[in-house]
């Protein structure tokens, strides 16, 4: 990926795209179209196909979230998600982590934080450390009979991975799971890429989600 990031705006306030076009822009990455609300952005996606979608939650008409469920469909090279809010641990950013998304932003980001967020999820990480994940699941994740149902999903996943999968949702890194689990950190990155694969999950976001909405790891529990 040596070329810079292709960037969909998708924002309802001409200001807020009109500043992150500029610091985009000041950074070498391209903003390939803008949207004033989510019906805009999914034919703005089609049309130009983008790597990376900055998508406003809240917009008229068609919301960020529903916009997010429409164009990750899971068709071949659809593009990463953030979400922008103004608020954080917004119950709608939880649902477009759980729709597919790769992370969210608050508005007031950095300019730095901003560029630096844009050339993560391209590459293909997660954004959110998963403790934030943690906070926002422990608010709004589902709880009773869809819990026990849910958990049958983890069935193709070994021993190890499921004691890989808990941990990774109290926050650890690759790092912190090879030290705790006395492995090369090699090893861990493969366990995370088989349970994402058996799991049909994007990121490490979703996988965090996944171990607490199953009952995997406790809503309530400590995080370590």
């Amino acid at each position: 990926m040596t070329e810079p990031p292709r960037v969909l705006l998708a924002d309802d306030q001409t200001l807020v795209r009109t500043g992150f076009r500029l610091i985009l822009g000041a950074d070498g990455i391209d903003v390939v179209a803008e949207a004033t609300d989510g019906a805009e952005a999914v034919e703005a996606v089609r049309r130009t196909r983008p790597d990376v979608v900055l998508m406003d939650v809240r917009m008229p008409g068609t919301d960020g979230l529903e916009a997010t469920r429409r164009i990750l469909t899971g068709a071949p090279g659809e593009p990463r998600v953030i979400i922008l809010t103004t608020f954080d641990l917004d119950r709608y950013v939880y649902a477009a982590l759980s729709a597919g998304a790769s992370g969210f932003l608050l508005k007031d980001v950095t300019p730095e934080q901003l560029t630096a967020a844009v050339r993560t999820v391209r590459t293909g990480d997660a954004l959110l450390a998963p403790a934030v994940t943690r906070r926002l699941v422990q608010r709004f994740t589902r709880h009773g009979a869809d819990s026990a149902a849910l958990h049958r999903d983890l069935a193709p996943l070994t021993p190890r991975e499921l004691e890989v999968l808990g941990l990774l949702a109290r926050g650890l890194s690759n790092a912190e799971l090879a030290a705790r689990l006395h492995l090369a950190e090699a090893t861990v990155k493969t366990h995370v890429a088989r349970i994402l694969a058996k799991l049909g999950l994007r990121d490490r976001v979703q996988a965090v989600i996944v171990a607490y909405e199953t009952g995997l790891v406790g809503v309530t529990g400590p995080p370590g």
